[in-house]
């Protein structure tokens, strides 16, 4: 879907609420705060805004998702449920992944952060998701195929002795929180050309060890088959006339 210029003003309002609201989250994230806290900080701060939580009540099925973010701790790669009973812990990382919802349109854009003080092998994995993001909007141009994004990831993780998880990838939003395309992070060939006006998130999920996943009886959870870290970073992006505009960067 190529949305115009008016409906891309939806799309900057939904990501600076989801913005604004991911980056107060992230001041919140200290050893002893349980992820339950930080999904009732997300909820009211959202509100504040006039908005709503996407994932709230997101159904794929018969599974109904009951936070209002996902809090994905350590090994949890993506969609982690919050609790009360989850109390961060020095040296942990946890990635926080809002979507937020403002006059039908969507915002979707997550961190990962440090719990106190980080392992290398923490520092290690943060830092290279945040750098694959970053590689992967830069590799987002009109008139280049869709993998180009996953390419220039992959490419990189892979040199940094990480791996990408390929199961899972970004999406298509707009008035949906997913639709077409699906954004691979690795090197998968074809695609969809970008065109000015698409929409999508870019947001790789790198592994310390191997891409291979399990999921968790909650049927939500997602963690490392192998039980090493996991890190994520996201933004929704926009395809403009010389590359992409970034639609949830937050102020500063």
């Amino acid at each position: 879907m190529v949305l115009s210029p008016r409906q891309l003003q939806g799309m900057r309002r939904a990501g600076r609420v989801a913005a604004l609201t991911l980056a107060e989250a992230c001041e919140r994230v200290r050893s002893g705060v349980s992820t339950g806290s930080i999904d009732a900080f997300v909820r009211d701060h959202t509100r504040s805004q006039g908005a709503r939580c996407s994932q709230h009540g997101h159904r794929v099925g018969e599974r109904v998702f009951p936070g209002h973010v996902c809090t994905s701790v350590d090994d949890v790669v993506c969609h982690g449920v919050p609790r009360d009973d989850v109390v961060l812990e020095d040296g942990q990382i946890v990635n926080i992944d809002v979507t937020s919802e403002l006059r039908g349109w969507h915002g979707d854009t997550s961190r990962t952060v440090f719990v106190g003080r980080p392992s290398p092998e923490a520092a290690h994995v943060v830092t290279v998701a945040k750098r694959a993001l970053q590689l992967g909007i830069d590799a987002a141009r009109p008139g280049r195929p869709l993998h180009d994004i996953g390419r220039a990831i992959e490419a990189f993780v892979r040199t940094q002795g990480c791996s990408v998880v390929t199961d899972y990838g970004g999406h298509g939003i707009g008035r949906d929180m997913h639709q077409w395309p699906h954004v691979p992070h690795h090197d998968v060939g074809g695609g969809p050309v970008l065109q000015p006006g698409m929409c999508f998130t870019i947001e790789p999920m790198v592994n310390l060890g191997g891409p291979e996943l399990v999921h968790d009886p909650d049927g939500w959870t997602v963690r490392t088959a192998d039980g090493r870290l996991s890190a994520q970073f996201e933004h929704t992006v926009a395809v403009t006339n010389d590359g992409v505009e970034v639609l949830t960067r937050a102020p500063g």
